[in-house]
């Protein structure tokens, strides 16, 4: 049981040019547009929490309009 036979392989990546374990860069605009949405969302939140249903929506459908931007 001493795992003759058996050889050592290194894992590498096949799907993209980094090597496991590097993080490929996230472009800033990227990173913008996430905020954007995730401020969208947490106010929206907020105005539905203090009755203002209908601002509350208007805030979803400008977090739906920046989530575009990320795909």
């Amino acid at each position: 049981m001493g795992g003759a036979g058996l050889e050592r392989i290194e894992a590498s990546s096949t799907t993209g040019p980094h090597r496991i374990g590097e993080d490929a860069p996230v472009p800033l605009n990227r990173i913008a547009w996430v905020v954007t949405v995730a401020a969208a969302l947490i106010t929206a939140l907020l105005l539905f929490l203090s009755g203002y249903n209908g601002y509350g929506a208007l805030a979803i459908a400008v977090a739906g309009s920046a989530a575009i931007n990320l795909r």
